[in-house]
């Protein structure tokens, strides 16, 4: 038996309307951030222990996505982020497929290679990182078999 999970609702309108427009599709391609594709990554809170689905740029390299905890460059992480960290078992929809992932955080020559994949998938990272004091974090998320 599959456990029953609870939702909690998106916080900003346009996430909100970002996955009722994926939803009604089942294609994660009928979305994007500034023209650029996205995924939809679905994680337990790791507070309330909540679901939560967050949309976030699409950088994927051999079947692993990169997961930049940019926040626009604000001073703090995304709130997804604690969670990830507290609960790494996730899944991602890329498209129409939905799979189980694991996510590690990333250090060293490994973060710095994802980095320059994460910005060359999505430019605004590299100015995002100087509009804050923290480095900002980067996940790899890899498929569970």
């Amino acid at each position: 038996m599959t456990e029953e999970r609870k939702f909690r609702p998106p916080a900003t309108d346009w996430v909100r309307s970002q996955l009722a427009e994926i939803d009604k599709a089942g294609d994660t391609r009928v979305v994007g951030i500034n023209g650029m594709a996205v995924i939809v990554m679905t994680m337990k809170g790791a507070k309330s222990g909540l679901w939560r689905r967050v949309p976030v740029m699409r950088v994927e390299h051999d079947g692993r996505y990169a997961i930049v905890a940019s926040k626009g460059g604000a001073p703090e992480h995304p709130a997804w982020y604690h969670n990830l960290t507290a609960n790494p078992d996730i899944e991602i929809q890329d498209g129409t497929e939905t799979k189980p992932f694991r996510v590690r955080e990333l250090s060293g020559d490994e973060r710095a290679e994802w980095w320059a994949r994460g910005v060359a998938a999505f430019p605004p990272y590299a100015e995002y990182q100087t509009k804050t004091d923290r480095q900002i974090p980067v996940l790899v998320a890899e498929p569970v078999a």
